[in-house]
């Protein structure tokens, strides 16, 4: 029997570092997992070499060369949390937008075009947000109230995302699931200090945890990020992210590291092969919350 092997596709961390990876890593590793490192940046990569060698790759790097090399490994029949095509859509805002509307979540409405000029008559009904369609951790977001803000926004080949703007109430409500076990925790938009990108635990209402397990159900996933804001009164989806931070969620590491190994440990079973090393792993029901 071989031991547990889990590869980690990720972005190369600066200092000082406040991911939890470095963390579930260590955890792993002491429950007898081989966890490899995978950053494509460091070196040229012969393709032909680039084979399924792990049960299952962990894509924390959702887009460049890494999410190339998942697709790759995909092709292949790798395991990857999360999936590489859900990864691929929820990279994509045009797409994962059309999707949450598809599955009847709250949504403000939304709109796509190929030049920033195109929204002008928009800004008769009110301000818009404006986001780059493929932008992660609120990079080029931006209110648009007037021609003049919407003429400042910087030219671009790529498609322009727009959103009718609904003036939150308060901070945002972030949503996080791991294995269907919901965490909320509100956050100003955008933080800007440590304390703010880890922003205050609360305990979700009913109704936007019944938002944010449907939002999961959508892309069949059961990690992941919902950003959501309430305006008068009504909760709006206004992001969804395939590997977030988990910044704020308690012992988020550890969590995680079960998470990992239980999905791990599922794919060798489901292959028929046997596991080397057994952890005590959590039954979680779906919408559990913490």
């Amino acid at each position: 029997m071989k031991p547990m092997r889990i590869g980690f596709l990720l972005p190369r961390y600066g200092e000082p570092n406040d991911s939890h990876m470095p963390l579930v890593m260590r955890a792993l590793s002491h429950q007898g997992v081989i966890v490899d490192v995978i950053q494509p940046l460091d070196r040229a990569i012969d393709l032909s070499t680039v084979r399924v060698e792990h049960d299952l790759y962990v894509l924390k790097r959702t887009n460049g060369l890494a999410l190339s090399i998942a697709g790759a490994l995909h092709a292949q029949g790798a395991a990857i949390v999360n999936p590489y095509p859900v990864t691929v859509a929820l990279g994509d805002k045009i797409i994962a937008a059309r999707i949450l509307q598809s599955a009847g979540i709250p949504t403000p409405a939304t709109y796509i075009v190929s030049r920033p000029s195109f929204l002008a008559p928009l800004l008769d009904e009110g301000p818009l947000v404006v986001k780059p369609y493929q932008g992660s951790g609120g990079y080029g977001v931006r209110v648009i109230r007037t021609a003049v803000d919407l003429a400042a926004i910087p030219a671009t080949k790529e498609p322009v995302l727009a959103q009718r703007y609904h003036p939150p109430a308060g901070r945002d409500r972030k949503i996080y699931s791991i294995g269907g076990r919901l965490f909320g925790v509100k956050k100003i938009f955008p933080a800007r200090t440590q304390a703010e990108k880890h922003g205050e635990p609360f305990r979700p209402a009913p109704e936007l945890c019944d938002i944010a397990v449907r939002c999961g159900q959508a892309f069949g996933i059961d990690l992941y990020g919902v950003d959501i804001i309430e305006s008068n009164g009504t909760p709006y989806v206004v992001d969804i992210c395939s590997m977030p931070g988990f910044k704020g969620v308690p012992d988020a590491a550890s969590h995680l590291a079960l998470y990992f190994h239980a999905y791990a440990a599922a794919e060798r079973a489901s292959r028929g092969q046997a596991l080397l090393t057994s952890v005590p792993t959590e039954t979680v029901s779906k919408g559990e919350v913490r």
